[in-house]
């Protein structure tokens, strides 16, 4: 348990940095993060640190498939990690 809380953190600390580096390169007019890739950061249990990401830096905001599929994929990310965890203690 100890070893998933750290990578739940590690894989969310990620996702807000990538946020916070695509909005920065947006900015300058540099390379940007593709929006696969910050949806597969989402997809490793990353959303909620996207999600913190998107509104703290207002990046992506305007965005549909941001602004309903990262929560989208929140709620169903922690309807699995609710079942299979009270799967495994029953």
């Amino acid at each position: 348990m100890k070893y998933f809380l750290i990578y739940l953190l590690c894989v969310n600390l990620i996702g807000f940095l990538f946020m916070f580096w695509d909005k920065q390169n947006a900015i300058h007019d540099r390379r940007r993060i593709s929006e696969m890739q910050l949806f597969r950061i989402a997809l490793l249990l990353g959303s909620p640190g996207i999600i913190c990401g998107m509104y703290t830096f207002r990046h992506k905001t305007k965005h549909k498939h941001f602004t309903i599929g990262m929560p989208a994929i929140f709620i169903v990310e922690t309807a699995l990690i609710l079942f299979v965890y009270f799967k495994l203690i029953a």
